[in-house]
C-alpha cells in the first residue's frame, strides 16, 4: 500500500511538471464567485458545467469556515436542491490532505467547490499536496473548480490575504496606495495572470488590489463584487454573470514607480468596469465584443 501510494503521488508531480513546462490551454473551467448571495440561476450554472464531466459529482471542501462542519452539508444541500444529482463534502486536515490516497476523493468528481470564510485556512491544508496536484489535473482534463469569498481568493498564483503589514486601526484598513503593504501568499495557481480580490465594490477594496497590480504590472487584478461571478474557458477567456460589477486592472503599459514606501504611482494604468454578459479575453488583455 505503501509503494503504491509513493507511485501515486510521483505519477500526479511528473504530471502538474510537465503542465507547468509545456502550458497548454485546461479543458476545464474556473467559476469564481465574489462572495455575498449564491442565486439559483448562478449555482445552476455551475452544476450544469459538472455534469458534464465525468460522473459530475460535486465535491465541496469547506475549511476556509470556521463552522466547516455545519458549512459542508449546508452547502452540500443547496447544490441537491438545485438539481445535482451526486455531492460530497469533505473536511480535511493538512495532514489528511498530505495522504496520497486523499486523491480518491475526487474519483468521478466533474466539479469541485471551495466555501468562503478565510482563505488561508485553506492553503495551509491544500498547498503542495498530492490532492491539490490532483485538482490541477481534474481542471486541466474538463472539471469546473469553483469557489465563493475566500473559495475565490485561492484561484490565484498570487493570494491576497486580507492582510496588511503596517499597523491600522479597524476603520483605517487599506485606506492607502502603498508599496509592499499587502500580505499575499503563494494560492492554488490556477490563474498565473491575474490576482483574484473578492467582495470588491461592496467593500471598497480597490486600494489593495491597485497596490498589488503595480508592484506587480505583468499581472492584471480582478475584482469580483458580491453577488456576481467570472466563469474562465480555455484559461484565457472569462464571462462575467450574476448581479453586478467586475472590475479589471492593467498596469502592463503603464509607468511605475514603487520606490516610495509611502506613497507609489502609475501613469496609464488601465481599468474596465464589466457589467454580466461581458467577456474578456485574460491574455490579450481586452474586453471582446
Amino acid at each position: 500500500m505503501k509503494k503504491n501510494a509513493i507511485f501515486v503521488f510521483l505519477t500526479l508531480f511528473v504530471f502538474v511538471s510537465s503542465v507547468s513546462s509545456f502550458p497548454t490551454e485546461p479543458k476545464g473551467h474556473l467559476f469564481i464567485i465574489g462572495g455575498g448571495s449564491r442565486p439559483e440561476d448562478m449555482m445552476k450554472k455551475f452544476i450544469d458545467l459538472a455534469h458534464k464531466f465525468q460522473s459530475g459529482k460535486i465535491v465541496v471542501f469547506p475549511m476556509a469556515s470556521s463552522v466547516p462542519e455545519e458549512v459542508g452539508p449546508e452547502q452540500a444541500e443547496q447544490f441537491r436542491s438545485f438539481g445535482a444529482h451526486s455531492v460530497a463534502y469533505h473536511i480535511l486536515s493538512r495532514d489528511q490532505a498530505l495522504d496520497p490516497e486523499s486523491i480518491h476523493l475526487l474519483d468521478d468528481a466533474g466539479g469541485v467547490f471551495f466555501s468562503g470564510g478565510v482563505q488561508s485556512r485553506l492553503t495551509d491544508v491544500l498547498n503542495d499536496t498530492p490532492l491539490l496536484a490532483r485538482l490541477h489535473i481534474l481542471y486541466e482534463q474538463g472539471g469546473v473548480i469553483g469557489g465563493t469569498s475566500a473559495g475565490a481568493a485561492v484561484m490565484s498564483q498570487i493570494m491576497i490575504t486580507g492582510d496588511e503589514k503596517k499597523e491600522t486601526e479597524e476603520d483605517g484598513a487599506f485606506v492607502t496606495i502603498q508599496a509592499d503593504n499587502i500580505v499575499t501568499v503563494k494560492g492554488f495557481g490556477f490563474l498565473q495572470s491575474a490576482i483574484i480580490d473578492q467582495h470588491f465594490v461592496r467593500r471598497k477594496r480597490h486600494n489593495r488590489l491597485i497596490s498589488l497590480v503595480l508592484e506587480n504590472p505583468e499581472i492584471m487584478g480582478i475584482g469580483i463584487d458580491e453577488v456576481t461571478a467570472i466563469i474562465v474557458s480555455s484559461g484565457q477567456i472569462f464571462e462575467v454573470i450574476g448581479r453586478n460589477n467586475v472590475i479589471v486592472y492593467d498596469a502592463s503599459l503603464a509607468q511605475v514607480d514603487t520606490r516610495s514606501l509611502r506613497a507609489i504611482s502609475g501613469h496609464n494604468l488601465r481599468m474596465h468596469i464589466l457589467k454580466p454578459g461581458d467577456r474578456f479575453h485574460i491574455k490579450m488583455k481586452k474586453v471582446l465584443e
